[in-house]
């Protein structure tokens, strides 16, 4: 199952823009500082941890506080445009190869 929807490079521009300014802000330093990835629930230094959207932008997804997570670079990198339910299936296809 799939689910998509027109994103125009304005609204694009604009969420990265959000989340570029969100980072700065006390509640993003204050989640960071925990030290865990909210996808693996590994521990990481903060420096390591990445802003992710639940929703990703080109989703539709917007840069709120909803909608960020901290993630480490290996899930973000992994988890690129998915969805939460299509991350879950593909964490899952991977779990079943092994």
């Amino acid at each position: 199952m799939s689910f998509t929807i027109e994103v125009t490079e304005q609204q694009i521009r604009r969420e990265k823009d959000k989340a570029r300014e969100l980072r700065k802000s006390r509640w993003w330093q204050n989640i960071v500082a925990k030290g865990v990835c909210h996808w693996c629930g590994g521990s990481f230094p903060k420096e390591e941890l990445t802003m992710d959207h639940v929703v990703p932008i080109t989703r539709g997804g917007l840069s709120s506080r909803g909608n960020l997570v901290p993630a480490c670079k290996e899930c973000n990198s992994r988890k690129k445009y998915l969805l939460p339910m299509e991350w879950e299936e593909y964490l899952n296809s991977v779990k079943d190869e092994k």
